[in-house]
């Protein structure tokens, strides 16, 4: 059984959302609908990577990958870190990571119940 991190305090934000707030949580979620940005935002989850490097594993082209890229940096999911002449993305903290890893995981485990 996952073990949760909710506290009380995170409850009470979360039942206190006000409708603008929930219009912002919703657009994230948005974001995250598009399969490509959801694949992107997960490679950065599991750790830095280069644009080239996730246009190459996810066989996109370099500037639809950094497209998507600057709507999930402009949604604070992931963050850039310079390092020479490349840009490596990654989850912006681990309140992110959690959430993306949980998911997917939850998705697989759910798929494994039905066989």
């Amino acid at each position: 059984m996952p073990q949760t991190t909710w506290t009380p305090e995170a409850l009470a934000r979360v039942s206190s959302l006000t409708r603008d707030q929930a219009t912002v949580l919703a657009e994230v979620f948005r974001l995250l609908g598009d399969p490509s940005r959801l694949r992107i935002a997960l490679l950065c989850a599991a750790g830095a990577r280069a644009v080239t490097d996730i246009a190459e594993q996810l066989d996109m082209s370099v500037s639809l990958v950094s497209h998507h890229l600057r709507l999930l940096r402009s949604a604070r999911l992931v963050r850039p870190e310079r390092q020479c002449r490349q840009v490596f993305y990654s989850a912006t903290d681990d309140n992110v990571r959690c959430v993306l890893i949980d998911m997917a995981d939850h998705m697989f485990a759910w798929g494994e119940e039905e066989e």
